[in-house]
């Protein structure tokens, strides 16, 4: 993964999703947490790159988050695995849609959801999206 500069955060994003990142994805990331976790209370997010062309955030902070998920899975998680969560659960949600987006966002948490079966929390990750 390569930290996205802060300087290339808006031309990142709007080469892989356009206009539907600031209008569409990234609040839906932010809902999506707070849904997730009791712990999130907004804050800052670094964006990242992967080598195989997928992207995901992550809150800017230390610390563990404790989450909930909709499938009952329950537990603490890295605010870095809690961003790969999160990323996961919005591809999944607007993949369903029409149009580009809709198949960028598949194939966006196809490539983060690859990235991630290497993570260190890869259990914890499957266990609470599967």
């Amino acid at each position: 993964r390569q930290l996205v500069a802060e300087d290339q955060r808006t031309l990142v994003t709007a080469d892989l999703f356009g206009a539907y990142f600031p209008l569409q994805l990234e609040p839906l990331i932010f809902s999506m947490a707070s849904q997730l976790s009791e712990d999130y209370g907004g804050g800052y997010w670094q964006f990242y790159t992967l080598g195989n062309g997928g992207f995901y955030m992550a809150p800017d902070s230390d610390g563990r988050f404790q989450m909930v998920s909709p499938n009952g899975w329950e537990g603490f998680i890295s605010v870095d695995a809690f961003g790969i969560t999160v990323c996961l659960f919005a591809y999944s949600n607007l993949s369903f849609g029409s149009g580009q987006f809709a198949k960028t966002c598949a194939e966006q948490y196809h490539l983060l959801r690859e990235y991630m079966m290497d993570h260190a929390e890869a259990g914890a990750i499957l266990a609470a999206t599967d």
